[in-house]
């Protein structure tokens, strides 16, 4: 992990709100961890990129929360929790990067270029997403299985409910496309096609599937072979989001 300075205070977003939204007591419910997005969400303002994939997280963990697919998740409590743990991870990386300690490459990318005026909404929330799924999803998952004991295999209830978010994603991202395209930038992107090249060049479904078996490589290491893995995890994630960022 980079130790990163604070950013500015003459930054647009007040650090010290922000800092304060993300210093509560850790949410334990997905109802807190909405609140939470959504706090943060009222706090940012438009020129803030982190505005925009904390905004596209929170359509996400609203769908979540009130569509699970039949009417009812087939292990709530896992994915549930899931959820609670994965927001943690995007929820401490703020809080790191705002009080100048470690922070992982992967959010740093976003976190250092938030407040560039030549980067569209489409950048930061695919940039956001990268860094959560490529490199947070795995860490939440092994974490969560930890946690409740629960056996990583590809024919339980708990990956029918992972893969299911997957429609989830379907539904909300046309909304979310719509949102990241407003403004100036975003209609010239989608004139000239660079909202088509940006989304192509990161596939959500893809990303979900990968962490899923990332996830089970972890829960088979320890000490320096696992740090080695999520170090290398956070490099190739930071690449990543860097390309992202700086599409033409």
């Amino acid at each position: 992990m980079a130790t990163i300075p604070p950013p500015p205070r003459n930054q647009t977003a007040p650090s010290d709100s922000l800092v304060a939204i993300i210093s509560a007591a850790p949410p334990t419910a997905i109802a807190g961890v909405i609140a939470q997005m959504q706090a943060i969400d009222d706090l940012l303002p438009d020129d803030d990129g982190l505005k925009w994939f904390n905004r596209l997280y929170l359509m996400v963990t609203e769908e979540v929360d009130s569509s699970p697919p039949g009417g009812a998740w087939q292990d709530p409590e896992w994915l549930l929790h899931l959820d609670v743990v994965f927001a943690g991870l995007y929820f401490s990386a703020i809080r790191d990067y705002l009080a100048g300690a470690g922070t992982p490459e992967a959010w740093v990318v976003l976190f250092e270029s938030r407040f560039n005026p030549e980067i569209e909404r489409l950048q930061f929330a695919l940039a956001g997403m990268n860094a959560h799924i490529n490199r947070d999803l795995a860490i939440a998952l092994d974490q969560t299985n930890a946690d409740l004991d629960r056996d990583p295999a590809s024919d339980r209830p708990a990956h029918a409910d992972y893969m299911a978010v997957n429609s989830l994603l379907d539904t909300v991202m046309p909304k979310a496309l719509e949102m990241l395209s407003a403004g100036p930038l975003g209609e010239a992107a989608e004139d000239t096609g660079k909202a088509g090249r940006l989304l192509a060049s990161f596939d959500i479904r893809a990303a979900r599937d990968a962490a899923w078996d990332f996830a089970a490589v972890l829960c088979d290491l320890e000490g320096v072979a696992r740090d080695a893995a999520l170090r290398a995890q956070d490099v190739s994630t930071g690449e990543l989001g860097r390309t992202l960022l700086a599409a033409v």
